[in-house]
């Protein structure tokens, strides 16, 4: 059974990208494959999604950089999917690339669904304030990775057991049946004030 579907980013992530040692080391997750890496078309990307979604309905999204981006278009869109959360992975400006300005404006909505933002300091993607203004706007959870750039292999990431610890944290975070935020939203600001 497939529990977490990945989503890579611009030109797919490549190997050894810690999503692809996600994939070999569990066996219940899986990358989204998409047509085309090189150019994403925002469209084509959510379509395969949506399919993968269908497959393995109730799995958790794990997007890095643009696959975080297509997650939330994903998320804001077709609001009726089954997914039991998100882990959106250091999100990336589309407008700071011409081959993802097509892929459209991130969203500015509640997502309605446990998420947790992880991004970091020195993000040459997006700066870690309008991350977390984002996610502020999502309802999601922020997590502060410090220096870690693109939270890549650049950046000096293999297989990120940590990030897994995030991924089996939103298993753990209040569901919402009927999509209803009321609890899921006070669980949130309960942490906040315990902050």
């Amino acid at each position: 059974m497939i529990r977490t579907l990945l989503l890579p980013g611009l030109d797919g992530s490549p190997a050894p990208h810690w999503q692809h040692w996600w994939e070999r080391m569990d066996p219940t997750a899986r990358i989204v494959e998409q047509k085309c890496w090189e150019r994403p078309r925002s469209d084509q990307w959510l379509t395969e999604i949506a399919g993968a979604l269908l497959l393995h309905p109730g799995a958790v999204l794990v997007g890095h950089s643009l696959g975080a981006v297509a997650a939330v278009q994903l998320l804001a869109r077709w609001p009726q999917l089954k997914v039991s959360g998100a882990l959106l992975v250091a999100p990336a400006e589309t407008s700071r690339d011409p081959r993802t300005a097509p892929f459209g404006k991130i969203p500015e909505v509640p997502l309605h669904v446990p998420t947790i933002v992880a991004a970091s300091r020195n993000d040459p993607w997006m700066s870690q304030p309008r991350a977390r203004w984002l996610a502020k706007r999502w309802g999601a959870e922020f997590v502060d990775m410090g220096e870690a750039g693109h939270v890549n292999v650049a950046s000096g990431f293999g297989p990120w057991p940590e990030g897994r610890a995030l991924r089996d944290l939103i298993w753990s975070l209040p569901a919402l049946p009927g999509r209803a935020t009321a609890s899921y939203q006070d669980h949130l600001n309960k942490k906040e004030v315990n902050a």
